[in-house]
């Protein structure tokens, strides 16, 4: 990583990523070509971005043609005619379960496995294409006899069991668009998706096993429902941890009773292309929820094509692993559709990386000869700092495509990432998208792309993306500025469930005709795309924009740093300042390597040589754990609260909601930076 000189100051308005300091600060020289022998292999090919490039509809229409069944083929591609609101394959009609399913076992390929799923106790089950089908048909006349339609909204508020493959696949069966709610949620969180879905049926359950203990879901159900929902006929409650729970007589049926009951015999419902597949509510936002829709022939289009290309699937031989929850969009499009309808064997892990033991992710995948692995910089990084030695202690020499989601991963993580879990051999698809994109769009191709650690690098074949200013023009290779969406793409959404004029407001207003994804990023000297982030999290410090993404990589840069995350404060003299929370590496906190003074002022100068001294946190808090999600996202907002003094905002959705006692603990007696 280069030092970069001090921008002067700037008159730009704030939250503009482009207007000065982000030109400079990423940059890397390693380069990581695909082997030849991996190359020759690799499903991807290089002329498909040329191919793209001449037609992007007519390269999406042969994705829709190859890689789906349809029951009635589309005549036509792309319907822009109503931008911002898309239509793709409309005339075509096509079934979801079916794709992922049927088609499957029809082929003869019944007896290959579909899901491995481990608990976190040690309990499995092994799912086959046959045996889901069965399963999904239950289900899906379960449902239809609980009195569910095509068009009605299920809720499903399930922990990560096979079940709740089973009845988002149940749903596409009958056409009934189906509503994830992460378990995590609260039981607030819960009531206003389903009063916003209007959902007739909810699934539930009565616990998940979290860190070896059970934990209750069906209570947070109760109350959600006590709150009013007028919709819900039924609640479908799955037995997994034995836990006593309340009843509603008339309301609530036992899975076991419903489903096992239930003929496993089932003929699919052809929906047009255009039918909505899910409603996802996006986390983190104040006020009503907003829910990100999707359809059904474009989605499971371009959920289909990146999961072969990106990760290389030979669905044959791969055994592949996304860890992410149902809960979030990954999971959805990466655990559910993409790899079903692939015809994949995959993992499906209930637990936490840590439970029973620091090793258990890395005993799996020896366990099952795991072959691409799929998750977050946050689980990477936790990971790192508890030491290269616990993998170590696995066979992982199945692993042959790596990749990363969720947040930009900084180059050291990748480094160790591709070092110690891929034994220096695996290519790293760094990739990035978001819920409302539906699936990947911006990634390296394995086979094909000389990765770059810490870059998503290019768009996708068929994906049109850049890096604008503010009055939206290209910004050159070497600047930064807003990363826009310049084209439709099939797994765009389709709206903001009943508000389509919100939906225009929030993705459409800021640059005319152009998709703005809200995040900051830069052009490298290659043209390669570095993301920087939400641009709230692009910080004003006297006049300069600064990355929060890139300081937290110089800090994890540092030796002593397993995690770090950063976020920008108010301050009277600098507009704001920046303020690190970090998380030291065993050995330094076990070797008593530093006092806590000792630790800010050598990290801060650490800072000041990597990026400039406009960089240098005003304080450096050094803490045991972060704030994070369930799906492993730091909660930078309740960061910031701690930093600017405030009382701590909601936290119901951390996976531990103790951490923000013991960083407020710990701020009791802050080391103060020393003045420059």
């Amino acid at each position: 990583m280069t030092e970069p000189s001090a921008a002067p100051p700037t008159d730009a308005p704030p939250n503009s990523p482009g207007a000065h300091g982000l030109e400079n600060l990423l940059s890397e020289e390693r380069r990581f070509p695909p082997s030849s022998e991996f190359a020759a292999q690799a499903n991807a090919t290089a002329d498909a971005y040329a191919w793209a490039n001449a037609d992007r509809p007519g390269f999406w229409a042969d994705q829709a043609r190859d890689l789906l069944t349809w029951s009635t083929p589309f005549t036509q591609t792309l319907d822009w005619s109503d931008a911002p609101f898309a239509r793709w394959f409309a005339d075509g009609r096509l079934n979801a379960a079916y794709n992922a399913v049927d088609r499957h076992v029809e082929e003869g390929r019944g007896d290959r496995v579909a899901l491995h799923f481990e608990g976190e106790g040690g309990d499995t089950r092994t799912l086959t294409y046959a045996d889901l089908l069965r399963e999904v048909s239950r289900a899906a006349n379960a449902m239809t006899a609980l009195g569910v339609r095509t068009g009605d909204r299920v809720a499903i508020y399930l922990p990560l069991i096979p079940e709740a493959v089973v009845t988002m696949l149940a749903c596409a069966r009958i056409g009934a668009p189906h509503s994830v709610v992460f378990g995590g949620f609260s039981a607030e969180a819960l009531s206003s998706r389903i009063l916003d879905a209007e959902a007739k049926l909810v699934v539930t359950a009565d616990g998940g096993f979290r860190r070896g203990k059970p934990s209750a879901l069906k209570p947070a159900v109760d109350e959600a429902l006590a709150k009013g929902a007028p919709s819900v006929a039924h609640v479908l409650v799955v037995r997994r941890t034995g836990q006593p729970v309340e009843w509603t007589q008339g309301r609530d049926v036992w899975w076991h009773d419903a489903v096992e009951a239930a003929s496993p015999e089932h003929t699919p419902v052809d929906v047009d292309a255009e039918h909505p597949l899910f409603i996802l509510y996006t986390s983190g936002t104040t006020g009503k929820p907003k829910g990100i829709f999707h359809t059904t022939g474009g989605y499971l289009t371009q959920a289909a094509y990146t999961h072969l290309n990106v990760f290389d699937l030979k669905p044959e031989t791969d055994v592949y692993w996304c860890t992410a929850d149902v809960g979030w969009i990954t999971g959805h499009t990466y655990v559910v559709y993409g790899p079903l309808l692939n015809g994949a064997t995959q993992v499906i892990y209930e637990g936490t990386p840590d439970t029973p033991h620091r090793g258990r992710w890395w005993e799996i995948v020896q366990k099952y000869g795991v072959t691409i692995l799929y998750t977050a910089p946050t689980a990477i990084r936790t990971c790192m700092k508890w030491g290269a030695e616990i993998p170590g202690k696995f066979d992982l020499s199945s692993l042959r495509v790596l990749g990363s989601v969720g947040e930009p991963i900084n180059p050291e993580a990748w480094m160790w990432y591709r070092r110690v879990i891929g034994g220096d051999r695996t290519p790293v698809v760094d990739t990035w998208w978001q819920t409302e994109t539906g699936a990947i769009m911006i990634s390296p191709l394995p086979g094909v792309t000389a990765a770059k650690p810490g870059s998503a690098q290019v768009p996708l074949p068929g994906i049109a993306a850049d890096v604008v200013d503010d009055d939206a023009q290209p910004v050159p290779n070497g600047g930064g500025g807003y990363l826009v969406l310049t084209e439709p793409w099939p797994s765009m959404l389709r709206g903001i469930w009943g508000d389509p004029e919100r939906y225009k407001d929030t993705y459409w207003s800021r640059f005319a005709g152009l998709y703005f994804a809200g995040d900051g990023a830069k052009k490298d000297d290659d043209g390669d795309i570095w993301l920087l982030g939400r641009v709230d999290d692009v910080m004003n410090v006297s006049g300069h924009r600064l990355s929060t993404t890139e300081i937290e990589s110089a800090l994890v840069s540092h030796p002593w740093v397993a995690e770090a995350a950063v976020v920008g404060a108010t301050d009277e003299t600098t507009g704001q300042a920046v303020v690190a929370f970090v998380i030291l590496r065993s050995d330094v906190v076990e070797g008593n390597a530093a006092d806590a003074a000792t630790v800010q002022e050598t990290l801060r100068t650490h800072v000041a040589k990597e990026i400039g001294p406009i960089a240098k946190p005003r304080q450096i808090l050094v803490v045991a754990e972060l704030p994070k999600t369930r799906s492993g996202k730091i909660m930078r907002r309740l960061l910031r609260d701690v930093a600017e003094n405030r009382q701590v905002g909601d936290s119901t959705t951390l996976a531990d909601s103790s951490v923000m006692d013991l960083i407020a603990q710990g701020l009791a007696t802050p080391v103060a930076a020393s003045e420059d």
